[in-house]
């Protein structure tokens, strides 16, 4: 197994991989730094977009440009002008909550949790946007969301609340995109950090970023702990996996710098990718309009 540190743009907060097979490009967000960046592997080109406020996750339209949660809610956004239309905002929402982390399913909806500003009290949603922006609340009671991802026979989803350190698996119906039957799947204490943001293999291993944890733990569909993989850095936020093959494992982070701290360790804010783990991961859908 190798650790390598991609020559990306550094991250106040990185978070948000989203690897696109149409393009063989690897995209992220800077949740403070309020953009959106994209890292061509084979040419190790990088662009970066701004975005209007502080981003919390994006995804790829199947009709071209993305989807971004915002604050308020989910937007549509425009590489090519830069210009945001809200598609999926609830009207009702508590104005102490914010929209966070979010991926699509592999039927083309977005998945979506919004969390506590403060990040104190259980004021979080999650959401499930479909086409043309109808929405539906699929569970309530959250403090910080995180780490949307399914098993690969679409069956199970699971969603972290980062505040209990717990992740959680849902019963999933593929066809209409109800989550049921809340379970503890796993929880993070024991590695000394919450989990973030989370994918799967083809093998059904659920990967997790630990934040202040250092590593990046892997669970058997059962809950258990496969083995858990050292990180250079102290904040690991999110993984994904990508690559011609979808074996390699990108793994974004976040520099404590932003909360006065200096302890995140060599690259932190940096994107990491992890070759060798003898894994491979499932291509990401794109939000179906």
């Amino acid at each position: 197994m190798k650790i390598t540190r991609l020559d990306t743009p550094h991250c106040s907060v990185g978070e948000g991989p989203v690897w696109d097979v149409e393009e063989q490009a690897l995209y992220s967000i800077d949740i403070l730094g309020k953009c959106i960046h994209r890292h061509h592997l084979a040419t190790g080109h990088n662009d970066r977009w701004e975005v209007p406020g502080i981003i919390g996750s994006m995804a790829l339209r199947t009709g071209g440009g993305a989807l971004i949660a915002l604050k308020d809610g989910v937007h549509t956004y425009d590489f090519a002008t830069g210009a945001t239309a809200p598609l999926a905002c609830p009207p009702d929402q508590d104005s102490r909550v914010q929209f966070n982390d979010g991926k699509t399913d592999r039927f083309g909806r977005f998945i979506v949790g919004s969390t506590d500003g403060t990040m104190k009290e259980p004021l979080g949603s999650i959401y499930s946007v479909g086409a043309n922006g109808t929405y539906q609340v699929l569970d309530s009671g959250i403090c910080i969301s995180n780490g949307p991802c399914w098993s690969p026979d679409n069956r199970t989803f699971y969603f972290a609340d980062s505040i209990p350190k717990d992740i959680y698996a849902y019963d999933y119906d593929p066809a209409t995109g109800q989550a049921t039957n809340r379970q503890v799947f796993a929880n993070t204490a024991a590695f000394g950090g919450i989990p973030d943001g989370a994918t799967v293999d083809t093998d059904g291993l659920v990967y997790s970023a630990i934040c202040e944890g250092g590593v990046i733990a892997v669970f058997r569909p059962d809950g258990t702990v496969e083995r858990t993989i050292p990180m250079p850095v102290k904040l690991p936020g999110s993984v994904m996996f990508g690559g011609p093959n979808l074996d390699l494992l990108f793994v974004t982070t976040l520099d404590p710098a932003f909360m006065g701290r200096t302890d995140g360790g060599e690259g932190a804010g940096h994107t990491f990718v992890i070759e060798g783990l003898g894994a491979r991961g499932l291509p990401e859908a794109r939000y179906v309009d």
